[in-house]
């Protein structure tokens, strides 16, 4: 299948909203499915680290991506990396939607969020990924990613 050029548009508050409460559901069990905490409390710390994540950050940029007119997957880029480097932006969101999965658009979306630092006078780009994600891991090393840490 061919995919789509993809295109970055800012995210609308009610987009915002749902994708808060969806991740943050899943944030919240994979707390509470670690043992860590009870599901309440895995919720509500769930639901108080992903308001920070936007709220308590300057230059927070989130975006929904598009291909053709179909929202296919959401990109959540911090310019600059709060009390890091100040031309360094971060990653601190990318997801391409399941069903869109396999057309390049993981690829697409960090090459979009490496323009959109650019374009904003960064001159680098970071991001987190788990040592257990080898489909992310490898895109990233394809992309000439360094791996500074693993857990």
């Amino acid at each position: 299948m061919v995919s789509l050029e993809l295109r970055p548009r800012p995210a609308t508050a009610d987009e915002i909203e749902a994708w808060l409460s969806r991740v943050a559901a899943e944030y919240a069990a994979d707390i509470a499915g670690s043992g860590s905490l009870p599901p309440e409390e895995a919720r509500q710390k769930a639901d108080s680290d992903l308001r920070a994540q936007l709220t308590d950050r300057g230059g927070q940029l989130f975006f929904r991506l598009i291909a053709g007119e179909q929202p296919v997957g959401w990109l959540l880029l911090a310019v600059p990396f709060p009390g890091g480097d100040p031309v360094m932006a971060w990653v601190n969101y990318v997801q391409v939607d399941e069903e869109f999965r396999g057309r390049g658009y993981g690829r697409q979306a960090m090459l979009l969020a490496e323009e959109e630092a650019a374009a904003r006078g960064m001159t680098s780009v970071g991001l987190n990924v788990l040592g257990n994600n080898t489909v992310a891991r490898d895109l990233y090393d394809s992309l000439g990613y360094q791996v500074t840490g693993c857990r």
